[in-house]
């Protein structure tokens, strides 16, 4: 088990780290592959682009981080949380199906991917999410508040008593996608008709 040290080699040299907090590495040049990290925090960290496969992130805590564009094959993301970091890109439906849970406020997710995945009740709080791809996703119980969802991909999708009262900006063809039970404001009404060629007028 890996205590606290100051260089960021050091830390890399291990392969399982405990209750460890990195602030401001930049990993984006270091090899993390298969490595386990348990109740770390991460602050202002850059991983942008880097290969993070077959890693372990378990209670871990995001907060002002950059993995926009890693590679997350086969890593395990459970109970992860994301506060104030840039999301973009990633292929989350490449992680470890096992267990993957996450909780994501104020993060920008722009074009990443959840396709096929079964992320159910999932937190999106106030995050950018556009172009994001949620085909044939499992989001039952979803939540997705203050976020701006413009040109999200919706196609056999399960939205069953998924949250997009405060969401914007999304289109959701009801023919094409499971929303029985599902909470729309009167506002976002328009993003449930504009295929169906219903004109909303005042």
């Amino acid at each position: 088990m890996a205590n606290r040290k100051n260089n960021i080699t050091m830390y890399l040299d291990e392969k399982l780290y405990e209750n460890a907090t990195f602030e401001k590495e930049n990993f984006s040049e270091k090899q993390i592959d298969s490595t386990e990290f348990y109740g770390c925090n991460f602050s202002g960290c850059n991983f942008a682009g880097n290969d993070i496969t077959n890693c372990k992130f378990i209670d871990c805590n995001f907060s002002g981080c950059d993995l926009s564009m890693c590679n997350l094959q086969e890593t395990q993301l459970s109970d992860a949380v994301f506060v104030d970091s840039k999301l973009m890109g990633i292929k989350f439906d490449r992680c470890n199906k096992f267990v993957f849970s996450i909780h994501i406020t104020n993060c920008i997710l722009d074009y990443s991917s959840f396709a096929q995945m079964k992320i159910p009740k999932t937190p999106f709080l106030k995050c950018s999410m556009k172009g994001v791809d949620f085909s044939k996703t499992m989001l039952e119980g979803a939540i997705f508040d203050g976020c701006d969802l413009t040109e999200a991909i919706f196609d056999e999708s399960n939205l069953k008593a998924a949250d997009f009262s405060t969401a914007r900006n999304y289109i959701i063809d009801p023919r094409e996608n499971y929303i029985k039970k599902a909470k729309f404001s009167r506002d976002g009404l328009w993003g449930l008709l504009t295929n169906l060629g219903i004109r909303i007028v005042d």
